[in-house]
């Protein structure tokens, strides 16, 4: 597991390329046969990935956490964005699919993780942050696929926005949050822009109770997506390439611009789970 520390504001405005880069890109996620994952001190969250190819994996603590086992402390938040795939919970089998998802709480102590094919191997997307209490285990599919005899979100909560004309066309499909899956306090779901429209969270916003990560992704090999981050009045860019993550602390804003369309999967943990508790910035503010 990967170690992160906390980014002041006033440092990062002095960050060269290479330093922002190495502080807040996740750029070495979905390696075969491998879980990984990264540790951050800002609101402690973990973001990580388990691509089963030719053997399943286990999800284990590491001496990172001090912990018997991953969730002894922890809830966990997954959407699958390869092949079919199962996630195993304390014996108990989940099939999931592309761009289905699970919500996994606090106590569940045998977690793995397989593919249905090593020729096109589930890509599990992995959030997780401490918890108090525990919440029910879910299996999400937005579709609405029923499956006999587990608990199913059968449709997330979808919200259509933007425009054609301001190039921020999109569908936000809200995997975990209250009142539908309900947590701790991660929430996860998933953005998708539409043919023609490459613009995300602009008109930005912080949301200073809240951090967030980005995972960038249906993304071609030549394509890029130019993350904004930094106090609006010191801005800054990361190069996103398709599949890379991004850490974005409460102070920071959180916006992108692709060279075509693209989807990408927002985590946030932090003080509240208001997914409406925004700081919006005016266009004429940002720097």
């Amino acid at each position: 597991m990967e170690l992160r520390t906390a980014a002041s504001p006033i440092d990062v405005k002095h960050y060269t390329t290479e330093r922002l880069r190495e502080e807040f890109l996740i750029d070495d996620l979905f390696q075969a046969d491998e879980i990984k994952l990264v540790y951050s001190h800002i609101d402690r969250i973990i973001t990580g990935s388990a691509v089963p190819v030719n053997k399943t994996l286990v999800l284990t603590a590491g001496d990172e956490l001090r912990a018997q086992y991953f969730c002894e402390r922890r809830e966990l938040g997954v959407i699958n964005i390869g092949g079919a795939g199962t996630i195993t919970i304390d014996g108990k089998d989940y099939k999931v699919g592309h761009k289905e998802g699970m919500y996994i709480g606090m106590g569940s102590k045998d977690i793995s993780f397989a593919s249905d094919s090593a020729s096109a191997p589930a890509k599990f997307y992995l959030n997780s942050a401490p918890a108090h209490m525990t919440y029910p285990t879910v299996l999400i599919k937005p579709e609405g696929k029923e499956e006999e005899g587990v608990v199913i979100v059968k449709d997330c909560n979808k919200v259509e926005l933007g425009s054609l004309e301001t190039a921020n066309h999109r569908t936000i499909c809200k995997y975990i949050l209250p009142g539908q899956v309900e947590s701790c306090q991660l929430e996860m779901g998933m953005t998708k822009l539409e043919p023609g429209s490459v613009w995300n969270t602009m008109p930005c916003h912080t949301h200073d109770r809240r951090m967030e990560v980005y995972l960038y992704f249906d993304m071609p090999q030549d394509a890029l997506v130019m993350h904004y981050m930094g106090e609006p009045t010191e801005t800054r860019h990361i190069v996103m390439r398709n599949e890379q993550a991004v850490i974005s602390p409460s102070w920071s804003i959180h916006s992108g611009c692709g060279t075509q369309a693209y989807t990408f999967i927002w985590g946030m943990v932090g003080e509240n789970q208001d997914f409406d508790d925004m700081d919006g910035v005016d266009m004429k503010d940002l720097l």
